[in-house]
Protein backbone atom coordinates (compact mmCIF):
# COMPACT_ATOMS: atom_id res chain seq x y z
CA UNK A 1 0.00 0.00 0.00
CA UNK A 2 1.56 3.26 -1.16
CA UNK A 3 -0.02 5.48 1.50
CA UNK A 4 -0.06 3.23 4.55
CA UNK A 5 0.24 5.27 7.78
CA UNK A 6 -0.35 8.53 5.89
CA UNK A 7 -3.05 10.98 6.94
CA UNK A 8 -4.92 12.90 4.24
CA UNK A 9 -7.24 15.88 4.56
CA UNK A 10 -9.39 16.22 1.46
CA UNK A 11 -12.16 18.64 0.59
CA UNK A 12 -14.92 17.69 -1.80
CA UNK A 13 -15.08 13.92 -1.38
CA UNK A 14 -18.86 13.54 -1.38
CA UNK A 15 -19.28 12.88 -5.11
CA UNK A 16 -17.64 12.81 -8.52
CA UNK A 17 -13.87 13.26 -8.75
CA UNK A 18 -13.59 13.70 -5.00
CA UNK A 19 -15.35 10.44 -4.24
CA UNK A 20 -13.21 8.52 -6.73
CA UNK A 21 -10.11 10.03 -5.15
CA UNK A 22 -11.10 9.21 -1.59
CA UNK A 23 -11.72 5.59 -2.57
CA UNK A 24 -8.28 5.34 -4.19
CA UNK A 25 -6.59 6.92 -1.18
CA UNK A 26 -8.34 4.55 1.21
CA UNK A 27 -7.47 1.56 -0.96
CA UNK A 28 -3.81 2.59 -0.70
CA UNK A 29 -4.00 2.51 3.09
CA UNK A 30 -4.39 6.22 3.88
CA UNK A 31 -6.48 7.59 6.70
CA UNK A 32 -8.73 10.18 5.00
CA UNK A 33 -10.51 13.06 6.68
CA UNK A 34 -13.23 13.83 4.15
CA UNK A 35 -14.22 17.50 4.48
CA UNK A 36 -17.43 18.48 2.72
CA UNK A 37 -20.68 20.37 3.11
CA UNK A 38 -22.67 17.34 1.90
CA UNK A 39 -22.79 14.91 4.82
CA UNK A 40 -25.14 12.49 3.06
CA UNK A 41 -22.86 12.20 0.05
CA UNK A 42 -19.81 11.92 2.30
CA UNK A 43 -21.40 9.03 4.16
CA UNK A 44 -22.07 7.29 0.84
CA UNK A 45 -18.38 7.68 -0.01
CA UNK A 46 -17.41 6.31 3.40
CA UNK A 47 -19.70 3.31 2.87
CA UNK A 48 -18.05 2.69 -0.51
CA UNK A 49 -14.58 2.65 1.05
CA UNK A 50 -15.23 -0.90 2.27
CA UNK A 51 -13.68 -0.59 5.68
CA UNK A 52 -11.06 1.98 4.70
CA UNK A 53 -10.09 4.60 7.23
CA UNK A 54 -12.36 7.45 6.10
CA UNK A 55 -14.11 9.89 8.43
CA UNK A 56 -16.30 12.93 7.85
CA UNK A 57 -15.48 16.49 8.89
CA UNK A 58 -18.06 19.17 7.97
CA UNK A 59 -16.95 22.31 6.15
CA UNK A 60 -18.53 25.11 4.16
CA UNK A 61 -15.74 26.63 2.07
CA UNK A 62 -17.87 29.71 1.46
CA UNK A 63 -17.74 30.47 5.20
CA UNK A 64 -14.23 31.25 6.46
CA UNK A 65 -15.26 30.61 10.08
CA UNK A 66 -16.31 27.10 9.01
CA UNK A 67 -12.98 26.63 7.26
CA UNK A 68 -11.12 27.58 10.44
CA UNK A 69 -13.25 25.16 12.47
CA UNK A 70 -12.60 22.40 9.95
CA UNK A 71 -8.84 22.99 10.04
CA UNK A 72 -8.81 22.96 13.84
CA UNK A 73 -10.86 19.75 13.93
CA UNK A 74 -8.57 18.01 11.43
CA UNK A 75 -5.45 19.05 13.34
CA UNK A 76 -7.01 17.98 16.62
CA UNK A 77 -8.00 14.54 15.33
CA UNK A 78 -4.54 13.92 13.85
CA UNK A 79 -2.40 15.40 16.60
CA UNK A 80 -1.33 18.17 14.19
CA UNK A 81 0.19 15.53 11.86
CA UNK A 82 -1.29 15.84 8.38
CA UNK A 83 0.81 14.31 5.61
CA UNK A 84 -1.27 15.28 2.58
CA UNK A 85 -3.80 18.04 1.87
CA UNK A 86 -5.99 17.72 -1.22
CA UNK A 87 -8.04 20.76 -2.19
CA UNK A 88 -10.63 18.92 -4.23
CA UNK A 89 -13.86 20.86 -3.75
CA UNK A 90 -15.21 23.18 -6.42
CA UNK A 91 -18.43 24.81 -7.53
CA UNK A 92 -19.75 26.79 -10.52
CA UNK A 93 -22.64 27.43 -12.85
CA UNK A 94 -22.23 28.25 -16.53
CA UNK A 95 -23.55 31.83 -16.77
CA UNK A 96 -22.47 34.63 -19.17
CA UNK A 97 -20.28 37.10 -17.30
CA UNK A 98 -22.59 40.06 -17.87
CA UNK A 99 -25.35 38.12 -16.07
CA UNK A 100 -23.26 37.33 -12.99
CA UNK A 101 -24.57 38.78 -9.74
CA UNK A 102 -22.32 39.95 -6.93
CA UNK A 103 -23.56 37.13 -4.70
CA UNK A 104 -22.81 34.54 -7.38
CA UNK A 105 -19.29 35.88 -8.00
CA UNK A 106 -18.58 36.01 -4.27
CA UNK A 107 -19.67 32.39 -3.87
CA UNK A 108 -17.56 31.16 -6.79
CA UNK A 109 -14.46 32.93 -5.46
CA UNK A 110 -15.07 31.76 -1.89
CA UNK A 111 -15.48 28.07 -2.72
CA UNK A 112 -12.86 27.83 -5.44
CA UNK A 113 -10.16 30.17 -4.14
CA UNK A 114 -10.59 32.00 -0.81
CA UNK A 115 -11.71 28.93 1.16
CA UNK A 116 -8.93 26.68 -0.19
CA UNK A 117 -6.32 29.38 0.51
CA UNK A 118 -7.52 29.68 4.10
CA UNK A 119 -7.51 25.92 4.69
CA UNK A 120 -4.14 25.51 3.00
CA UNK A 121 -2.64 28.24 5.17
CA UNK A 122 -3.73 26.47 8.37
CA UNK A 123 -2.49 23.05 7.24
CA UNK A 124 0.72 24.43 5.69
CA UNK A 125 1.75 25.91 9.03
CA UNK A 126 1.36 22.50 10.69
CA UNK A 127 3.32 20.80 7.89
CA UNK A 128 6.25 23.17 8.37
CA UNK A 129 6.47 22.03 11.99
CA UNK A 130 6.23 18.34 11.15
CA UNK A 131 8.95 17.77 8.60
CA UNK A 132 7.04 18.25 5.37
CA UNK A 133 4.00 17.10 3.46
CA UNK A 134 2.19 17.25 0.14
CA UNK A 135 -0.42 19.70 -1.10
CA UNK A 136 -2.42 18.72 -4.17
CA UNK A 137 -4.97 21.17 -5.52
CA UNK A 138 -7.60 20.48 -8.14
CA UNK A 139 -7.94 23.49 -10.43
CA UNK A 140 -9.33 23.27 -13.97
CA UNK A 141 -8.18 23.73 -17.53
CA UNK A 142 -10.56 26.71 -17.42
CA UNK A 143 -7.88 28.30 -15.24
CA UNK A 144 -5.22 27.68 -17.90
CA UNK A 145 -6.99 28.60 -21.12
CA UNK A 146 -10.26 30.28 -20.02
CA UNK A 147 -13.80 29.10 -20.50
CA UNK A 148 -16.72 31.01 -21.97
CA UNK A 149 -19.55 31.28 -19.45
CA UNK A 150 -17.13 30.58 -16.60
CA UNK A 151 -15.22 33.82 -16.29
CA UNK A 152 -15.07 34.09 -12.50
CA UNK A 153 -14.54 30.34 -12.12
CA UNK A 154 -11.66 30.52 -14.60
CA UNK A 155 -10.14 33.39 -12.63
CA UNK A 156 -10.48 31.51 -9.34
CA UNK A 157 -8.96 28.33 -10.73
CA UNK A 158 -6.17 30.37 -12.29
CA UNK A 159 -5.55 31.62 -8.77
CA UNK A 160 -5.25 28.03 -7.53
CA UNK A 161 -2.62 27.37 -10.20
CA UNK A 162 -0.65 30.43 -9.08
CA UNK A 163 -1.09 29.42 -5.44
CA UNK A 164 0.39 26.02 -6.25
CA UNK A 165 3.49 27.47 -7.91
CA UNK A 166 4.13 29.96 -5.13
CA UNK A 167 3.59 27.31 -2.45
CA UNK A 168 6.04 25.03 -4.24
CA UNK A 169 8.74 27.69 -4.05
CA UNK A 170 8.10 28.62 -0.44
CA UNK A 171 7.37 25.09 0.73
CA UNK A 172 10.47 23.40 -0.67
CA UNK A 173 12.62 24.53 2.27
CA UNK A 174 10.22 22.62 4.55
CA UNK A 175 10.08 19.49 2.32
CA UNK A 176 6.55 20.38 1.24
CA UNK A 177 5.54 19.52 -2.33
CA UNK A 178 2.75 21.47 -4.02
CA UNK A 179 1.22 20.34 -7.31
CA UNK A 180 -1.97 20.89 -9.24
CA UNK A 181 -4.31 18.76 -11.35
CA UNK A 182 -6.41 20.48 -14.02
CA UNK A 183 -9.32 18.34 -15.20
CA UNK A 184 -10.87 18.90 -18.57
CA UNK A 185 -14.55 18.10 -19.15
CA UNK A 186 -15.41 15.28 -16.77
CA UNK A 187 -18.50 13.12 -16.33
CA UNK A 188 -19.64 14.61 -13.01
CA UNK A 189 -22.90 16.19 -11.82
CA UNK A 190 -21.35 19.66 -12.27
CA UNK A 191 -20.60 19.03 -15.96
CA UNK A 192 -24.16 17.96 -16.63
CA UNK A 193 -25.51 21.34 -15.56
CA UNK A 194 -24.25 22.60 -18.96
CA UNK A 195 -26.60 22.80 -21.98
CA UNK A 196 -26.66 19.62 -24.10
CA UNK A 197 -25.36 21.49 -27.16
CA UNK A 198 -22.25 22.61 -25.26
CA UNK A 199 -21.66 19.13 -23.84
CA UNK A 200 -21.85 17.56 -27.29
CA UNK A 201 -19.44 20.14 -28.75
CA UNK A 202 -16.91 19.51 -26.00
CA UNK A 203 -16.97 15.75 -26.49
CA UNK A 204 -16.43 16.19 -30.23
CA UNK A 205 -13.44 18.45 -29.56
CA UNK A 206 -11.68 15.96 -27.26
CA UNK A 207 -9.18 13.83 -29.22
CA UNK A 208 -10.17 10.71 -27.22
CA UNK A 209 -13.83 11.45 -28.08
CA UNK A 210 -15.13 10.94 -24.56
CA UNK A 211 -15.45 12.78 -21.30
CA UNK A 212 -12.97 12.06 -18.55
CA UNK A 213 -14.22 9.67 -15.92
CA UNK A 214 -13.73 10.61 -12.26
CA UNK A 215 -11.21 7.76 -11.94
CA UNK A 216 -9.08 9.35 -14.68
CA UNK A 217 -8.66 12.48 -12.59
CA UNK A 218 -8.33 10.59 -9.32
CA UNK A 219 -5.35 8.69 -10.74
CA UNK A 220 -3.49 11.94 -11.38
CA UNK A 221 -4.28 13.23 -7.89
CA UNK A 222 -3.05 9.95 -6.40
CA UNK A 223 0.24 10.28 -8.31
CA UNK A 224 0.95 13.65 -6.69
CA UNK A 225 0.03 12.25 -3.27
CA UNK A 226 2.15 9.10 -3.40
CA UNK A 227 5.92 8.61 -3.03
CA UNK A 228 6.43 8.34 -6.82
CA UNK A 229 6.19 12.15 -7.00
CA UNK A 230 8.49 12.97 -4.08
CA UNK A 231 10.82 14.99 -6.34
CA UNK A 232 8.01 16.72 -8.25
CA UNK A 233 6.76 20.14 -7.18
CA UNK A 234 5.21 23.24 -8.73
CA UNK A 235 3.71 21.24 -11.58
CA UNK A 236 0.34 21.65 -13.29
CA UNK A 237 -1.02 18.53 -14.96
CA UNK A 238 -3.91 18.72 -17.42
CA UNK A 239 -6.05 15.59 -17.59
CA UNK A 240 -8.24 16.38 -20.56
CA UNK A 241 -7.90 13.63 -23.16
CA UNK A 242 -5.80 16.02 -25.23
CA UNK A 243 -8.38 18.81 -25.37
CA UNK A 244 -5.88 21.28 -23.92
CA UNK A 245 -2.21 21.06 -24.78
CA UNK A 246 -0.45 23.93 -23.09
CA UNK A 247 3.25 24.44 -22.59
Amino acid sequence: MKLKNKTVVMTGGASGIGRATVLKLAAEGARVLLCDINEEGANETIAGASGGLVEFVPVDLADLASVDTCASECLSRTGDKIDILINGAGWDRGIPFKQNTDDFMDKVIAINLAGPIRLTHRIFRAMTENGGGKIVSVASDAGRVGSSGEVVYSAAKGGIIALTKALAREGARYAINANCVCPGPTDTPLFHTNPDRLKEALVKAIPFKRLARPDDIAGAILYFAEPASDYVTGQVMSVSGGLTMVG
